[in-house]
């Protein structure tokens, strides 16, 4: 189980946060089922809906309905792949019509929609694995079900495709099944993403996909250079294997914030990292809470979280100060330590009556945006620190020998400093107090 780790909203743009979710579950069509069905399920595809669509439209049953219910399963989840197969062909060669031509006339605008975003953000892969048989909708004479998991790549073609689980609904026929609806992913962790339930606009630089609404399109130019530039140190701090093959970054609208990826974020948040796969991470900026000094720093931040994390990103807890003091030492891009902005917040923190624990930074939902703050900013100095003393590549074999392999700090501290963890870490607390 993973938490949210947001970031505080200061008068600056760079207080972040990090929401790292766990991988979603896939799984395939059994392979006895696949049998039945005459194809491998890792070869269909399918497209997913936005929650809003109308009701199922009334149809009569056709003469399949007549049939052994198990042979009929069979037979419409054969059709069904077949179908959905169609649509993500469509789909890949730009072929709107044949992309809607599946859908009922009631679902074709969100699915429109949908098609769209894809479309936007270079969508190179598409396919889906139906999770066993159709099931029969109760008292809905050839109304079906069908989860299906769909997998997809942006921009590049040869990435490994992240995966989003969805429920579809169907009305039945002899050999082309209707599609009635492809529900948002809001039974995963993570809710729905940005191209299920909004409208978008994007642009693609060498490193990075920048996407928000039409309502910010003008930003998008300014929004992708910063993202590049912030790309160029977010891979320096890929420890444990190569930076993510394209950076994806959504720039979210206040109504954006609130449902994408399921919201729920403090308010003090002005961005998250999220997992949406193995091993990747997007990016989510909120436009409310960014000044005109822009989101350089943030971008850095939160790239940073991206390139560093571990595939399943991490659960928050004792090591929240090692995850985003990283974050905070990539974001200030070597500038000089009494250049960090939150140093007085760090010093009233600390001046307040800081018990000098590490382990217990992060800070709550509901902590005021000082203490939020503060809290980053500890982490900051601490692995300033340590990079000051060790160097940045041993501070580095630090962050992985704990996120990535598992060890305790007190193990990565023998292995990676040769010393003990505890009067290392007074060394560090040591260090924040005279800093502040």
């Amino acid at each position: 189980m993973t938490e949210d780790a947001p970031r505080r909203r200061p008068p600056w743009s760079r207080w972040t946060a990090l929401a790292v979710v766990l991988a979603l579950l896939t799984c395939g069509l059994p392979a006895a089922l696949l049998a039945g069905a005459g194809r491998r399920a890792a070869d269909r595809q399918v497209v997913a809906r936005p929650a809003g669509a109308s009701a199922d439209p009334a149809g009569p049953a056709g003469p399949a309905d007549l049939a052994d219910p198990a042979d009929l399963a069979v037979r419409t989840g054969r059709h069904l792949a077949a179908q959905l197969d169609r649509q993500a062909a469509a789909l890949l060669r730009g072929d709107r019509a044949g992309f809607l031509a599946i859908a009922d006339r009631s679902a074709r605008s969100a699915l429109a929609r949908r098609y769209a975003a894809l479309r936007a953000l270079r969508v190179t892969v598409w396919r889906a694995e139906p999770e066993g048989l159709p099931t029969a909708v109760p008292g809905q004479p050839g109304r079906w079900r069908q989860p299906v998991t769909f997998r997809y790549c942006l921009v590049v073609p040869d990435c490994r495709p992240d995966p989003v689980r969805v429920q579809t609904r169907w009305r039945g026929s002899d050999d082309a099944p209707v599609l009635l609806a492809v529900e948002e992913s809001r039974s995963e962790r993570t809710g729905p993403r940005p191209w299920e339930v909004s409208e978008l606009v994007a642009a693609v630089g060498p490193r990075t996909v920048v996407a928000t609404t039409p309502a910010y399109r003008e930003r998008l130019p300014g929004l992708l250079a910063g993202a590049e530039a912030a790309a160029e140190v977010a891979d320096r701090y890929a420890v444990a294997g190569p930076p993510p093959d394209r950076y994806r970054i959504f720039y979210a609208g206040r109504s954006e914030w609130l449902r994408w990826y399921g919201g729920g974020r403090p308010r003090w948040t002005a961005g998250y990292a999220v997992t949406v796969g193995d091993g990747r991470h997007e990016v989510v900026l909120n436009a409310a809470a960014l000044t005109a000094s822009g989101p350089d720093e943030l971008l850095r931040h939160e790239l940073t979280h991206a390139a560093s994390l571990p595939p399943a990103g991490y659960s928050g807890g004792q090591t929240w100060w090692l995850v985003e003091g990283l974050a905070e030492y990539a974001a200030t891009d070597n500038a000089p330590v009494d250049r960090y902005e939150g140093l007085d917040e760090v010093h009233r923190f600390v001046a307040d009556g800081w018990d000098g624990r590490l382990a217990g930074l992060a800070p709550a939902d509901d902590a005021p945006a000082d203490r939020a703050g503060a809290a980053y900013g500890v982490g900051y100095l601490a692995v300033r620190h340590l990079a000051d003393r060790y160097g940045e590549q041993r501070m580095l074999a630090f962050f992985r020998a704990v996120l990535h392999e598992g060890r305790t700090v007190s193990e990565a501290s023998a292995q990676v400093f040769g010393e003990p963890w505890q009067p290392l870490h007074d060394e560090c607390v040591g260090y924040v107090r005279t800093r502040t």
